[in-house]
């Protein structure tokens, strides 16, 4: 049971991966499409990790910013049941604990579209207090310099 639980899993990894691809590409609506039919299948109960990796990318494909943020804020939700669904030394957990920036750092960016500087202030605090969880290479050195980036925007707020 487990091995098939982990083989759909797997599946569904790959499905995500398509439509990342299918966004990185510029096609934000069918990336959209295939990430809200995943969304559908996977459902609110579904595997926490693939829950907060769909919300996190519907969050890019949405064009209203208050869908955006709800997006991301499914995410962080999501997110935050890693660690009560999985062991703490599971992979996935430390793969979530690196992610937690970024996820703060969008939540920032939605709350500044949304001229609401102070819960964009937050979870810009939170995102650059989460940053020692990522590592020194270009993921990590690209999120720390959004973190700067956002922290100058609404420093001019």
């Amino acid at each position: 049971m487990v091995e098939q639980q982990e083989a759909s899993g797997d599946r569904l990894s790959t499905r995500i991966g398509q439509a990342v691809m299918l966004l990185h590409a510029g096609d934000r609506e069918e990336a959209r499409n295939r990430f809200g039919a995943l969304w559908s299948e996977l459902g609110v109960e579904g595997d926490a990790l693939h829950r907060c990796t769909l919300a996190h990318y519907l969050a890019d494909t949405q064009d209203d910013p208050g869908d955006e943020l709800a997006w991301d804020l499914r995410a962080l939700t999501a997110a935050e049941a890693v660690s009560d669904e999985r062991p703490a030394e599971h992979p996935d957990a430390l793969a979530v604990r690196a992610f937690s920036p970024s996820l703060h750092l969008n939540l920032a960016a939605d709350y500044l579209k949304l001229q609401r500087p102070d819960p964009a202030r937050l979870h810009l605090r939170r995102a650059r207090a989460a940053a020692d969880a990522l590592v020194d290479d270009g993921y990590g050195g690209g999120v720390r310099a959004a973190i700067d980036r956002l922290e100058l925007r609404l420093r001019q707020q």
